[in-house]
């Protein structure tokens, strides 16, 4: 049983289409895995990510997305989990989140928790995702783009989970939106060096345009 906790370098890194991807990937290898959703924030019913993992699968919403067993706490408005479950007037179950991930990897050979925005998105006044993470001992899988300025968020985010002790599985660089072609070939230049120096055992995938792909992508190693 393994759980890797999918993170991303901020918000619309692309952070669910890599998840249902990695997902797809395991699937079609003949793997038994599941994705999480930690929190969904701007919606209601099903979390929403949750259905774009399940579209990329190939595959319908399962019994554990109707239960809500893949993704326990939904909160209406689109925010900060903290500020969502403010406005809910419901505070963020951490306690329901760590269940449902137990029960799911009981189940499942892999599970993939797709948190929500960044490391450092607050749960509440005291925790962090990061603080989460880190205090359930998970792997992390991070999410980050070809945009403009993703070199500073990505090189802070592996540094911060160095500092934390936490373990990097990998990084996947998504190509979109790939505006620059200079850009996009230098960023992961830096983040290949940066993973060879620091986290030598991580592996580094692609996640081309989607519409550009010739084929699915493959995360080997995972």
């Amino acid at each position: 049983m393994s759980v890797y906790f999918i993170t991303a370098i901020d918000t619309d890194a692309g952070k669910s289409i890599a998840t249902g991807y990695m997902a797809r990937y395991l699937h079609d290898s003949g793997r038994k895995v599941i994705t999480q959703k930690m929190i969904q924030t701007g919606c209601e019913g099903i979390a929403e990510d949750l259905i774009t993992h399940r579209d990329i699968m190939g595959i319908d919403l399962l019994p554990e997305d109707k239960d809500h067993t893949t993704c326990p706490q939904v909160f209406s408005y689109p925010a900060s989990p903290h500020l969502a479950a403010e406005i809910d007037q419901k505070p963020v179950d951490l306690a329901a989140i760590k269940k449902s991930t137990q029960l799911l990897s009981e189940k499942y050979e892999t599970v993939l928790l797709e948190g929500a925005g960044g490391l450092h998105v607050p749960l509440n006044s005291e925790v962090n995702i990061i603080d989460y993470v880190q205090q359930e001992k998970l792997p992390v899988i991070l999410v980050t783009s070809s945009k403009l300025g993703s070199i500073n968020h990505t090189l802070l985010s592996l540094e911060v989970l160095k500092n934390r002790g936490i373990e990097v599985k990998g990084v996947v660089y998504n190509h979109f939106p790939q505006k620059s072609e200079f850009i996009f070939k230098d960023s992961i230049k830096i983040f290949k060096q940066f993973l060879d120096k620091w986290y030598p055992e991580a592996s580094l995938w692609e996640l081309p345009l989607v519409n550009q792909m010739e084929e699915l992508p493959t995360f080997e190693g995972l």
